[in-house]
């Protein structure tokens, strides 16, 4: 049987009183959209609305999961617990379980962000999953600290209205002021894009030398040879840059 541990993820679990309240003032997304069978993609910005950290929540009970980029998952405990004050909350990995992905049929829930990416399930850990990596970079999504980087992206340049990671609707969040008001001007010139590269570039954020592929921070009216799925190609559009 084919392995679908994504091992390049760890889970952080925050249990204890109000935990969803705890994030709803934090994260991008809606916490009351947050359901045992609908996780949510979001992120934690900096005040300027720039991405910290990107990562996948999953309901468990009263407790929330935090699917995130394995290198970052230190860091990213270390912010929560910063903001915590002296909310009896308690943050910790999650050793027990990891993130699982098939591309198609299966357990598990469509992965929030696009359900082409295939279907994501927490479970015990076993083999490692095979073509993640390039079947969701096939997609132009991007994820993580390599490609997103940390304080280097604007929410909205890595395009997460079109993949489902922020509410216009809920309440106050850090980095939403800004984040509301590009929105509401239709002011993202740059974005993330995946682009066929044989070799890493000026805006390159990281080469994937064997996939010849490449995640860049570019203008819009400049793409290049970036991939434009269909998700994304509405946003491209003079009227919405």
């Amino acid at each position: 049987m084919a392995g679908t541990t994504l091992i390049d993820r760890a889970l952080i679990r925050l249990s204890g009183a109000n935990v969803r309240e705890f994030l709803q003032g934090l994260v991008t997304n809606d916490m009351d959209l947050l359901e045992p069978d609908r996780p949510l993609w979001a992120g934690l910005l900096s005040a300027q609305g720039k991405a910290l950290f990107d990562f996948i929540l999953w309901a468990d009970g009263e407790d929330v999961l935090i699917d995130c980029d394995r290198e970052a998952a230190g860091d990213l405990a270390r912010r929560f617990t910063l903001y915590r004050l002296r909310r009896p909350i308690r943050i910790a990995r999650e050793e027990h379980l990891c993130v699982h992905w098939a591309r198609e049929g299966g357990d598990g829930s469509p992965d929030p962000r696009l359900p082409e990416l295939g279907r994501r399930w927490l479970g015990p850990c076993g083999e490692a999953a095979e073509g993640w990596l390039e079947h969701r970079l096939s997609l132009g999504v991007t994820e993580g600290l390599a490609e997103l980087g940390s304080d280097k992206t604007l929410w909205l340049e890595a395009n997460a209205a079109e993949l489902n990671g922020v509410s216009f609707a809920k309440g106050c969040y850090v980095g939403q002021e800004n984040t509301a008001r590009m929105n509401y001007r239709q002011k993202v010139n740059r974005r993330l894009f995946v682009v066929a590269a044989d070799a890493p570039g000026e805006r390159t954020r990281i080469h994937y030398p064997d996939l010849r592929l490449a995640v860049e921070h570019r203008r819009v009216d400049d793409p290049g040879e970036a991939v434009i799925p269909a998700w994304l190609a509405p946003a491209l559009q003079p009227s919405s840059a």
